[in-house]
């Protein structure tokens, strides 16, 4: 089992605060550092001091880091055109070295779209199939051959397909609740598939859509690595939980039943239900930026307990 970090920053984070974590992350011996990517806060705070650019951020970790992952859970397809993100991708896999995963969505919060002056399709999922094979494509072209597309959405005439990746395939990850488009997609693209804070049974019976999905597509199944993303809140003691909780403005027991929460022994047992019905890498959704101590708890009381 895989334990990653995923952050959300349009809640109020600099990139000052995004590196210390991706750094102890990388320290503690996490796989990887992923991030959202909103241009606009959640909830009732106010998001001080103010959104960070995805790929912008990861630009410059991929430069100030040495080994962890770097990726994203998932970019708002609605943000860029497909040919400027595969470059962009491109750039950061090779001033990383090669650690670069694109967690690629249709795009869902009108609310920022708004705020920004970015126009929100009616029809996005069609966009978002459009848009991967468009990215995979380009990565794909071989060197001195030239890549065309001509779709509803978009069109591209003889490019170059320029730049390559560093690694000889960008992990696509694609993810969600979808009984029907979501996996036949995922089984034409995903190396792999995520399904964010859901249950046990719902993760089990999505995986298995997937599954079946990726086989009708005559692929294996197990081609696809299968993940989940939950919120953590580990302490070492009630106290330690609940005043966790409460930084974030959760309630202990839903972040129990819906959560990671808990002690590590309890969070330990959460994650190997999850790694039971299928679940092989888990994205720690952590709320609360400046406590890199929690990080420490799970890399020392909870990573060492799960099958690595």
């Amino acid at each position: 089992m895989d334990l990653r970090v995923f952050t959300e920053p349009q809640q109020g984070a600099t990139y000052e605060t995004l590196l210390r974590v991706a750094q102890a992350a990388e320290d503690l011996n996490y796989d990887a550092f992923f991030r959202s990517d909103h241009y606009l806060h959640m909830g009732s705070i106010d998001g001080l001091p103010g959104p960070t650019d995805a790929w912008i951020t990861l630009a410059g970790l991929a430069r100030e880091t040495r080994r962890i992952r770097l990726g994203t859970l998932m970019t708002a397809g609605t943000f860029r055109l497909p040919g400027v993100l595969a470059i962009q991708v491109a750039q950061v896999d090779l001033m990383s070295g090669g650690r670069v995963e694109l967690g690629l969505g249709s795009g869902w919060y009108e609310a920022e779209h708004e705020a920004y002056g970015i126009p929100f399709p009616k029809e996005k999922f069609g966009r978002l199939e459009e848009q991967l094979a468009v990215v995979t494509g380009l990565w794909s072209t071989p060197v001195g051959e030239r890549f065309s597309f001509d779709g509803k959405y978009y069109q591209l005439k003889d490019s170059p397909a320029l730049p390559k990746p560093a690694q000889g395939k960008v992990p696509v990850l694609i993810g969600g609740h979808g009984a029907k488009r979501t996996p036949a997609l995922a089984a034409r693209y995903a190396d792999e598939f995520n399904i964010p804070f859901a249950s046990l049974a719902d993760t089990e019976q999505q995986f298995q859509r997937v599954r079946a999905a990726a086989e009708e597509a005559g692929r294996k199944g197990d081609d696809l690595v299968y993940s989940n993303a939950l919120v953590a809140c580990v302490g070492r003691n009630d106290d330690e939980v609940k005043r966790r909780a409460d930084v974030i403005g959760r309630d202990v027991d839903e972040l129990k039943a819906n959560g990671l929460a808990g002690s590590p022994a309890e969070v330990v047992e959460k994650i190997s239900q999850y790694q039971a019905v299928g679940s092989q890498r888990m994205y720690l959704q952590m709320l609360d930026l400046d406590d890199l101590d929690q990080l420490e708890l799970i890399a020392s009381e909870v990573m060492p307990q799960l099958d690595r």
